[in-house]
């Protein structure tokens, strides 16, 4: 996978969601105290992401600035 700026941690305002893109096009998210509560497989074309859970789940995101995510109705922001 090409690099690029959006690897790393994202986290809801109240810290309640935490998702790591990492840099083998894979991310895991963590929910409260449950760590690695859903794992898969991520695409970025432009400022959208394109998830695919293991379980089979699909969703898609926007990055609306460099620190901003917009996905399932919830705001992450990159954490620093």
């Amino acid at each position: 996978m090409e690099k690029h700026p959006y690897i790393g941690m994202w986290v809801t305002g109240d810290g309640h969601v935490r998702q790591e893109l990492l840099p083998n096009g894979r991310y895991d998210e963590a929910r409260g105290t449950r760590q690695s509560a859903y794992q898969g497989r991520y695409e970025v074309t432009g400022n959208m992401i394109y998830y695919w859970d293991d379980t089979g789940f699909e969703a898609d995101g926007e990055f609306v600035t460099d620190t901003v995510l917009h996905h399932g109705g919830m705001i992450f922001f990159r954490a620093e």
